[in-house]
């Protein structure tokens, strides 16, 4: 892999992490957004697995809320495995300006609501049959674009979770969606072409990004953070979208 394609890897993943230590969540996104920009979505998915499921790792699992969290959500988790599972071939089958289109939409809708003021509730007889599709349909996108966010971050966001628990449901969930798309790419072969040391330079700058981003978060308002987040989410699902339309 060229020099400088490790340079641009190494500073997206900089941000990505940094934006997943100060908000979160977001690495997917900022990642497969950004390196759509100089490669495939298939390509950048490949590089996203390992970081994504790794840093996830502390984030769904240490806490002490696992247990409820796997007692309310795992229909939504069966959801997301049958769901990326059915969409496997999507991202490797269609014509890489697709999924390039496809992943821009989803980045704006995204940016859109995070945007908005709208707020949905689900209440809690409805999680039953809801999760479940929700999950379903979230990995069917998954599996097209990459991007593990829509509707299930809105979704368990409308779950009016404590803080804490919130969190720690958005790791879990995303240890799912990481380690199904990480068997769709596999199936795909999309990984023999994978180069390592770009692999370790994710996770290490995932890593460093997270420790800058938690350090900021106890200095930096958070709330006009999440805005210009969310707007620069905007501009670069916009600028996907032209790119594949172009």
């Amino acid at each position: 892999m060229a020099t400088n394609l490790l340079l641009i890897i190494s500073a997206v993943y900089l941000l990505a992490g940094f934006v997943k230590g100060f908000v979160g969540f977001g690495m997917p996104t900022i990642s497969m957004g950004l390196l759509a920009l100089v490669m495939s979505p298939v390509q950048a998915a490949a590089l996203l697995v390992v970081p994504a499921i790794i840093t996830n790792l502390w984030q769904g699992l240490a806490g002490p809320y696992l247990r409820q969290i796997l007692k309310r959500l795992w229909p939504m988790f069966i959801g997301i495995l049958v769901g990326t599972w059915s969409g496997a071939g999507l991202m490797t089958g269609i014509k890489p300006w697709v999924a390039t289109l496809l992943l821009g939409l989803s980045l704006v809708i995204y940016a859109g609501l995070g945007l908005s003021s709208v707020h949905f509730r689900v209440p809690p007889q409805r999680e039953a049959w809801l999760g479940p599709i929700i999950g379903a349909i979230t990995g069917v996108i998954t599996a097209a674009t990459g991007v593990f966010i829509i509707p299930a971050v809105p979704y368990l966001q409308s779950l009016e979770m404590e803080k804490d628990e919130l969190f720690q449901a958005l790791g879990l969930s995303f240890i799912v969606f990481s380690a199904a798309l990480a068997v769709n790419l596999s199936s795909a072969g999309a990984f023999e072409n994978s180069s390592m040391p770009a692999v370790g330079m994710t996770l290490v700058m995932s890593f460093l990004g997270m420790f800058l981003g938690q350090k900021l978060r106890q200095k930096m308002d958070p709330i006009a953070f999440r805005r210009w987040f969310f707007i620069a989410l905007l501009a670069l699902g916009l600028v996907l979208m032209a790119r594949g339309v172009i």
